[in-house]
């Protein structure tokens, strides 16, 4: 039998945690249970990972790039910067309802981790980790959709992280509930409001109060 990739192994392993943690939660997860979970020797896990701090990392990585996903693939643009802004929340939110253990185990890590002492840059990692992907989507649908953010990227990505953050926790308290796809089209015409588009970029030539500065008085 072929010899696994390193890099495959650390994969293969942190799913099983993720599978684990979601479980049985992350203080009664042990070495020896991700490895039993993921079908390798509790030696790979630990040639694969040094200590608890670089397991938890790699989570948090991982369990973040399974929603970050769903959500690169639905926010393609569409017809209207407002159908692929709503298209993106709700792939986000599928994606909720669909894994509500694995998304209550991301707020379980920062507790985890704000919790341990010398762990506590985890728990700031997770957070900036969710900043930096919003930002990157962000700026990635502006090019493509043509369109200037009426506040700084950073700044939305940051309302974002800690709208989806908040509305994911309520969820996961709450339940179920017909309220939250009209929460969600408030929040998309919200952050459709935050935007210019090409059209309001271009100077206008008309002339009187509506012209721009460039007509004859």
């Amino acid at each position: 039998m072929a010899r696994m990739p390193s890099a495959e192994r650390r994969r293969q392993l942190t799913e099983a945690a993720i599978r684990a943690m979601t479980r049985d939660g992350v203080s009664r997860t042990t070495t020896r249970s991700i490895a039993a979970e993921a079908g390798l020797s509790l030696s790979v896990f630990h040639y694969c990972f040094d200590s608890k701090q670089a397991l938890i990392e790699s989570v948090i990585t991982t369990i973040t790039e399974h929603s970050v996903t769903v959500v690169r693939e639905a926010i393609r643009p569409k017809a209207t910067l407002r159908e692929t802004v709503r298209a993106g929340f709700q792939a986000y939110w599928d994606h909720v309802s669909a894994h509500p253990g694995e998304h209550m185990l991301t707020y379980e890590l920062t507790q985890y981790a704000l919790r341990q002492p010398g762990f506590e840059h985890l728990a700031r990692r997770q957070y900036q980790l969710y900043c930096d992907t919003y930002t990157e989507l962000v700026e990635q649908l502006a090019r493509s959709m043509d369109f200037e953010l009426r506040v700084p990227a950073p700044v939305l990505a940051r309302y974002l992280a800690a709208m989806t953050d908040g509305l994911t926790l309520n969820f996961l308290v709450l339940g179920d509930d017909a309220a939250w796809a009209d929460i969600l089209d408030t929040i998309t015409d919200h952050v459709a409001g935050l935007v210019r588009d090409a059209d309001e970029l271009r100077p206008r030539t008309g002339s009187g109060p509506a012209g721009s500065s460039f007509s004859s008085p």
